[in-house]
């Protein structure tokens, strides 16, 4: 075999890529994520020859090479583990404490397989049944589950769910779609949910408006100073200073361990000054949106990793700025984060005639790149070289840990 051979292989066997979808409690905070892998970055679900590898590929990128508190902080990681690896509990992912290893609906209560999950729960972890319907060939596991996740695509007995609640398990909604499902779910006794009903703007409206009371013209007007070229620190002092939360968050922000500083900084415009413009742009601009309701916090992450990914892809070219290209992310889930039109927003925002046609139209350079990294979050990157997967994948990653670290900071 040739080193060309060789080369083409190994690019081959790294066309994979990971994703992390995030799992809410009943105040939709933030406190879990599901790990997701696809065999290439054009599967929409995991499908491969060799699960066994694919397993192995997942634990390496995540737990070893990435490191899990980098990725997701504190939070839950669910956590796929096939039949082969439920009977071999020593192969799994370290962090009992904080991996949920998640059943796969095809196993079933064997003897053999209850066994190893009563071990795998005696060294720590939770252990969650997926898509977990209630048979006599799946009624062993209910004695060593301590989550089971349900379907709300499948029929749904009353009788199973009281059975549940009864032995004490903590139940978890699957796909849950609007707000009205959520709070049914919820009112059933339902800890968890997952699903896509926080990304829409109808609900995050709603859940706006029980939060903290915001002010989107104000908002605007703050992150529109923002986006200028030279921002007036004077005004944008005064508009930061008419909002005491985000005054809070940004001082206690630029205070934190990471700036390690000697002195405390006690001022809005000493803080405007120590953090600098680019890191002003996406600080305060997480830290206002980070505290503009639950449904915001659930989007936010995905808004910040799609804008820093943006970044990092425009650092290796010579023709795209990469503070564009961080604006041009962050900019186009704004509409969701924000409950508003985004033909509204464009047109209250000063960004340049090239990121507004990127973001309404999907035009230009930046349109690409947009196009590019949407694609990638979808696993839809038909036709793609195994070399743009690799480093989309590494960009995702790094972005990730990027993501993490800032929302680590902005407590809410």
């Amino acid at each position: 075999m040739n080193e060309g051979t060789k080369d083409v292989e190994s690019v081959t066997e790294e066309n994979y890529c990971i994703a992390l979808q995030p799992i809410c409690d009943a105040k939709m905070k933030h406190v879990a994520d599901e790990l997701l892998y696809r065999s290439s970055a054009t599967a929409t679900f995991a499908q491969v020859d060799d699960q066994l590898m694919a397993t192995a590929r997942v634990i390496n990128a995540t737990f070893l090479e990435s490191g899990l508190e980098n990725l997701i902080g504190n939070r839950k990681l669910f956590f796929n583990a096939l039949k082969e690896w439920i009977l071999k509990p020593e192969l799994l992912p370290p962090h009992p404490e904080q991996v949920v290893v998640e059943v796969l609906e095809s196993v079933t209560g064997e003897p053999e397989i209850v066994e190893a999950l009563r071990k795998i729960r005696k060294l720590g972890y939770d252990v969650a049944l997926d898509d977990f319907i209630l048979n006599d060939e799946t009624r062993p596991l209910l004695d060593v589950a301590s989550i089971i996740k349900v379907d709300l695509f499948e029929p749904i007995l009353e009788e199973d769910i009281a059975e549940y609640k009864q032995r004490g398990i903590r139940l978890l909604a699957e796909k849950v779609e609007d707000l009205e499902t959520f709070n049914r779910f919820k009112a059933m006794g339902f800890e968890m949910f997952q699903g896509y009903f926080y990304a829409r703007p109808e609900v995050h409206k709603e859940t706006s408006r029980k939060g903290r009371a915001n002010n989107h013209s104000a908002q605007i007007r703050i992150i529109s100073e923002l986006q200028t070229e030279e921002p007036d620190y004077e005004l944008l002092e005064n508009f930061i200073a008419q909002d005491p939360q985000l005054t809070f968050m940004l001082l206690k922000y630029v205070n934190s361990a990471a700036f390690r500083r000697r002195n405390e900084i006690t001022t809005i415009h000493q803080a405007l000054n120590t953090l600098g413009l680019d890191r002003v742009r996406s600080i305060v601009t997480t830290v206002m949106l980070a505290n503009n309701g639950p449904a915001s916090r659930l989007l936010l992450p995905q808004a910040l990793t799609r804008a820093h990914m943006c970044q990092l892809l425009a650092d290796d070219t010579s023709d795209i700025n990469p503070r564009s290209a961080f604006m041009l992310g962050l900019m186009s889930m704004m509409d969701l984060l924000m409950a508003m039109e985004m033909s509204e927003l464009m047109a209250q925002l000063p960004l340049s005639i090239e990121i507004k046609d990127a973001i309404l139209l999907r035009e230009g350079r930046l349109g690409k790149l947009l196009n590019l990294v949407v694609a990638f979050e979808h696993a839809q990157l038909n036709a793609r070289s195994p070399e743009l997967v690799i480093k989309l994948n590494k960009a995702w990653i790094e972005s990730q840990k990027w993501t993490n670290e800032v929302m680590s900071q902005v407590e809410y």
